[in-house]
């Protein structure tokens, strides 16, 4: 049996053909040099391939570069970037087999695509749930209905600081992770690799045994409450309810499968209402799924797609993660999320970072990378539709209805943030203006031309011509800048 080459992105049992087949394990360190990463995502990925080096049958080889620790003839599972997949091909005699880690076959997606005028969520999630029977009675779905969204926006509890579930399990770190500290804080003294972020305590799975004890007790314990406040942001409690699953997963510590099959169990056992399991399930079968098979079946160059003509760079407060820098309440706690875990949970991202990158025409190809760099679950094809296509709508609608563009009312309505903020979400012009608000009517007025055609902005853009005021806000947000706001 081959040596099997594992990347760092697929360290599990299910990236091998037996247990106990030879496993290749590569450390490279120019991948820390070409980005600036989070030092905890750096700290994290060291650290889980450090770990999985102490089980049997696995070298470990640090080197420069992929290419010289390969000597050898060795099987490899299709990487996840493009970049990985020309590297294997180049190699010699390493033999590329099909990808592992989602639940969908390529082919079946393109054989699903094929035809389609867009490519939508809603469309692939259901075809995937037939074809792998999940969540189904035969050839329904369980509760009659495919979509449980409308129960799963529910905003944060009425005077609520926390939601009140238990917090994950904690991660004990051991020696490995010392190692990979002082290793880091060597790099950066004597070899000029340069990190983002704040370090801190390992607060994500770095082994399988840590990985499954998260998803045991995610499914006992967080998985009943996630569903109607999936959407909700409460300052004083960032992870919500929410699995904290995704950097384990996008490690290849757990198979999708299995994290599927056990939300699933736990509906069919009755200790998790449907609405939740739906909603987890949604996210995993369906849009992880979906943005991976999008990566590879929109052309190479679709990171590049620039549709909104978004032409500003990022400014060095976002880029250095200088949330101390912002005033506004919502954006400056979720920035210092990003800073001090290297996470937030979606509409943090979506709506927080993604929504104000968009308002402020920042590039799109800029945006995804730093959230590349900056997530401790982000990859480039984790991150490429995630940001290019859905956050920042660079691609036109190739595969959402319409921008995911929102005013300070979504952000007041959604979380606690605007109770003691200094902006006013009701503002859209003056000092106390919120800059959601504002930025929210400056993009529908810069992008009106381009959005007229779509049925789902009509009402917004008729409200843009009842703006009483809608020059003075124009030139109220050019003022601004690219100012901290």
């Amino acid at each position: 049996m081959k040596r099997r080459w594992l990347f760092a992105d697929q360290l599990g049992p299910h990236f091998l053909d037996a247990p106990g087949q030879p496993v290749l394990l590569v450390e490279s360190k120019a991948v820390f040099r070409r980005r600036v990463f989070h030092r905890q995502k750096a700290h994290l990925v060291l650290s889980a391939l450090r770990h999985r080096a102490q089980d049997d049958n696995v070298r470990l080889i640090k080197a420069e570069t992929y290419a010289e620790a390969v000597t050898e003839p060795l099987s490899v599972c299709h990487p996840t970037s493009r970049a990985a997949r020309g590297l294997v091909t180049r190699l010699p005699g390493v033999e590329m087999l099909p990808p592992r880690g989602f639940v969908t076959a390529p082919q079946d997606f393109v054989t699903w695509a094929a035809g389609r005028d867009h490519l939508r969520l809603e469309d692939f999630y259901r075809y995937a749930r037939q074809r792998h029977d999940v969540l189904m009675e035969g050839t329904e779905p369980v509760g009659g209905r495919w979509n449980l969204d409308a129960d799963n926006r529910e905003p944060p509890p009425r005077g609520a600081g926390r939601l009140g579930v238990p917090a994950p399990p904690e991660i004990v770190e051991d020696e490995i992770d010392e190692e990979v500290r002082a290793d880091l804080d060597r790099w950066e003294r004597e070899e000029g690799i340069t990190f983002v972020g704040n370090d801190g305590p390992r607060l994500f799975p770095a082994t399988r045994k840590e990985a499954l004890a998260r998803l045991r007790h995610f499914v006992e314990h967080r998985l009943p409450a996630f569903g109607p406040h999936e959407d909700a942001m409460l300052a004083a409690d960032p992870l919500m309810a929410h699995s904290m699953l995704s950097a384990a997963i996008n490690l290849g510590l757990l198979d999708p499968l299995e994290v599927i099959e056990r939300a699933e169990q736990a509906y069919r056992r009755g200790v998790a209402p449907l609405a939740s399991v739906e909603g987890f399930v949604r996210q995993i079968l369906g849009w992880r799924d979906f943005i991976w098979h999008l990566y590879w079946y929109f052309e190479p160059d679709y990171r590049a797609t620039n549709e909104l003509h978004a032409r500003r760079g990022l400014p060095k407060w976002f880029a250095e993660l200088n949330a101390d820098a912002v005033e506004a309440r919502c954006l400056s706690d979720v920035l210092a999320g990003v800073r001090d875990r290297g996470w937030v949970h979606h509409i943090p991202r979506l709506m927080i970072l993604g929504n104000y990158a968009m308002q402020r025409g920042w590039r799109p190809g800029a945006v995804a990378d730093w959230f590349h760099r900056c997530f401790v679950d982000g990859y480039e094809w984790v991150m490429t539709a995630n940001v290019v296509g859905m956050s920042q709508y660079a691609d036109g609608g190739r595969m959402s209805t319409k921008p995911y563009a929102a005013g300070g009312s979504y952000v007041n309505r959604m979380s606690d943030y605007c109770g003691g903020c200094r902006y006013d979400p009701k503002v859209r012009a003056g000092d106390n203006a919120c800059p959601y608000t504002a930025g929210y009517w400056t993009f529908l007025a810069r992008h009106e031309q381009t959005l007229t055609g779509n049925h789902r902005m009509r009402q917004p853009l008729r409200g843009l011509h009842r703006l009483d005021d809608l020059d003075a806000l124009l030139e109220q947000e050019r003022a601004r800048g690219s100012r901290a706001p």
